[in-house]
């Protein structure tokens, strides 16, 4: 029985070393963005005034893929989807815009939503999340969380996420790794948009046209423990 016990200790701590390294050490995908739009300054923009979905342009398909740099990006960068065109597909909802939590669980909270064909690009808080056809990488998103658990000299280590999006019956499912249980919704509910979160909060969002002065600069967030 002791041995028995001492196996399934030993595999539960071996488990979650494995875990932990994934989550904390394994390789980020490579950045794809374009340097330009993580340089520029997407405060600058009418958020109001929404590019039309008209195929004039690029597909979502022929535009990289975009990714959190490191663990955060250092100011809220410009649109991922700048130049598509692309039509929404089918069974998508127009939820495009800059969204300002105003009721429930994260009031304050500002995120961009970018939309074309198939593809979802959620930017908010230091993250820049990619879900859809892209011409670098995979449709499921290979990020971030952002906060910093722990900083080992220089480097910040945060943990990875992954996750995919489905349009069911007007409701952005977020499903982990692209197949895994829902957790997060987003949908629209009259002029507001509603964030269901993994913490269990539901926050009302309201549209607004520009970024507000304190969400140019991401706060860090994390414990940023620091070991050596």
């Amino acid at each position: 029985m002791k041995k028995w016990l001492v196996r399934i200790i030993a595999t539960l701590a071996l488990l979650f070393l494995v875990a932990f390294w994934q989550i904390f050490f394994s390789a980020r995908p490579p950045l794809t963005n374009d340097p330009a739009t993580l340089a520029g300054d997407g405060s600058t923009i009418d958020y109001c005034d929404l590019p039309l979905l008209d195929g004039s342009g690029k597909t979502a398909a022929e535009i990289p893929k975009g990714n959190t740099p490191g663990c955060g990006y250092s100011h809220f960068p410009l649109p991922i989807l700048a130049e598509c065109t692309e039509p929404l597909s089918a069974g998508a909802v127009d939820i495009r815009g800059l969204w300002k939590g105003v009721e429930g669980g994260h009031i304050g909270h500002v995120e961009r939503v970018e939309q074309c064909g198939g593809r979802t690009v959620i930017t908010s808080s230091g993250l820049i999340h990619d879900k859809g056809p892209n011409s670098t990488l995979g449709e499921t998103s290979n990020d971030t969380e952002g906060a910093v658990l722990f900083t080992i000299g220089d480097r910040e280590y945060c943990p990875r996420t992954s996750a995919g999006v489905v349009w069911n019956d007007g409701v952005l499912d977020f499903h982990v790794f692209g197949w895994g249980p829902v957790v997060v919704q987003r949908y629209p509910d009259g002029d507001q948009l509603i964030w269901e979160y993994a913490d269990g909060s539901i926050t009302r969002m309201d549209r607004i046209c520009t970024l507000p002065e304190d969400k140019k600069i991401p706060t860090p967030r994390g414990p940023r423990y620091s070991l050596f």
